[in-house]
């Protein structure tokens, strides 16, 4: 027998030797037998489908072990509220507090070193919200327009261009995120190498799971040196020579600056680690809304004709050679495009919400049941079982652009057991964790879309389609398996005060 094999086995029989067993009051155990890994490769291959299938065996709570942790999933979203409300027993920050820094390459911020630095980097997201929202919301439109105009608004009205959804995305997004957090240039208004810095950015992205997962870094290639190139952008000798930076990343920079023991490269991974937050979930969201009304005909129809009387109520002149600008308010009134873009993210996000135990205790899930957990231990939301459940959702598997939508406002009655869920929709988190920047990615996504459907006739190549990799589930918004093509050229300005019509040639 092999030095090799015999390791394997000593490891295996080590596990079952002092594998953890069940308690009374507990949920049911998933172990599996691989061991440290567990249940982690089924969970990886589809985290919904693996998910569904322990539900049917076990019920709606049940801890599966998953690459060294025990994780207590909660699968009936009537239970969400109850575990959502524990505040002292369940912490999100202790993971996101080891997760982070590893991830993204800066000393934890709860370091003794940096003493407070923790909550001054958190009160510093009140600057994504309100008024402070207002002003990103404007300054991202003049940004997107920039980049629109420079890149795609100077061809002949009547040629065909084609390109990649995804890529095209991607590339707007990043580059008009870019500017509108961290600022211009000290000549010019766009940074030079940003092509570059994307593709390097995608090749940090794809790592991101492995990353998440705390897998050796000397496992992963090239990933330290690509994430080296990526934070070396932000050194603040450079950022200081750049101008408009919002007031969000100002106030980061500045308190950073009050700690002489945070080296710059610790600096620049903080802002960089904002950057794949601001980016690295939006970009795939924003493709996602933009797949769905193009392969949906009547939805895309719909959409761009509420967004031109949207303009034209204020007066606004459509036509390629002149600026759209759409105010905060305006955006608020788009209230097709906003169900649209709601059924995209219900479609595609497979996120997770996740609470470190902080002591044994019992978890009170509903007004009659509670179960023992222990310290240490994971327990997780896995909303993409409710956004996929046909009980909440009719026909989910469907994109229906205006499910979001009844007599012309909101919806926000959804219903499970007969009873309505106050946790329908969650792309973005729930309860105090939620992302604070939620509120500027929906705008953004609002206003990419706004301006492709206002300036660009667009056909999907309807022989390539794509689906979602599921490789990513948990961290977010899924990517697609594969870009598709597609085609756009510039409308008329009789194409902008006539009914939309598809292309077909």
């Amino acid at each position: 027998m092999s030095p090799l094999l015999l390791v394997l086995l000593g490891l295996l029989v080590l596990v079952l030797l002092r594998g953890r067993t069940r308690r009374v009051g507990e949920p049911p155990l998933i172990t599996g037998w691989i061991p440290y890994l567990g249940k982690a490769l089924e969970f990886r291959k589809d985290a919904h489908a693996f998910l569904e299938e322990q539900r049917r065996r076990h019920g709606d709570v049940f801890t599966v072990y998953i690459k060294g942790n025990y994780m207590t999933f909660i699968m009936n979203p009537l239970m969400y509220p109850n575990i959502i409300k524990h505040g002292r027993q369940l912490d999100f920050h202790k993971f996101t507090n080891v997760v982070a820094p590893y991830t993204f390459g800066y000393p934890p911020v709860d370091d003794v070193r940096f003493p407070g630095l923790g909550d001054k980097i958190s009160s510093s997201f009140h600057l994504l919200q309100g008024s402070n929202l207002t002003l990103l919301t404007e300054s991202m439109m003049a940004n997107l327009m920039a980049v629109f105009r420079q890149d795609y608004l100077n061809e002949a009205s009547d040629h065909w261009r084609t390109g990649l959804a995804y890529d095209f995305c991607t590339s707007v997004m990043f580059e008009a995120t870019f500017l509108t957090m961290y600022g211009r240039p000290p000549s010019g208004w766009r940074h030079p190498g940003m092509g570059p810095m994307k593709d390097d950015f995608l090749r940090f992205d794809t790592m991101f799971p492995l990353l998440i997962a705390q897998t050796p870094l000397w496992l992963l290639g090239n990933t330290e040196a690509t994430r080296l190139k990526l934070i070396n952008h932000f050194l603040p000798q450079k950022m200081s020579q750049w101008s408009n930076r919002s007031k969000f990343i100002q106030q980061r920079a500045e308190t950073f600056d009050q700690y002489d023991t945070l080296k710059d490269m610790d600096k620049a991974a903080h802002h960089f680690a904002i950057l794949w937050a601001a980016v690295g979930n939006t970009a795939p969201a924003t493709f996602w809304s933009m797949y769905y009304l193009m392969s949906h005909p009547e939805a895309l129809q719909t959409v761009r004709q509420e967004i031109q009387d949207v303009l034209n109520q204020s007066g606004v002149q459509i036509c390629c050679d002149r600026d759209i600008v759409l105010s905060r308010d305006q955006l608020d009134r788009l209230l097709y495009l906003e169900s649209a873009i709601n059924e995209s993210l219900r479609l595609s996000t497979a996120s997770m919400n996740i609470r470190v135990v902080e002591e044994d205790f019992h978890l009170r899930l509903d007004s009659e049941r509670s179960v023992a957990v222990r310290k240490g231990d994971i327990i997780a939301l896995y909303p993409q079982s409710v956004h996929m459940d046909p009980e909440v959702y009719e026909d989910p598997q469907s994109f229906r652009f205006d499910r979001f939508l009844v007599d012309g406002r909101e919806r926000t009655d959804f219903y499970k057991d007969g009873q309505r869920l106050k946790f329908y929709l969650m792309p973005f988190g729930s309860g105090s964790t939620m992302c604070p920047g939620r509120h500027f990615a929906i705008n953004e996504i609002k206003q990419f879309l706004c301006l492709l459907l206002v300036y660009f006739d667009l056909d999907l190549d309807h022989q390539q389609r794509t689906t979602l990799d599921c490789s990513r589930a948990g961290l977010g918004i899924l990517q697609p398996t594969k870009d598709v093509h597609f085609r756009y050229r510039l409308r008329t300005a009789t194409d902008h005060h006539s009914p939309p019509q598809t292309t077909t040639d």
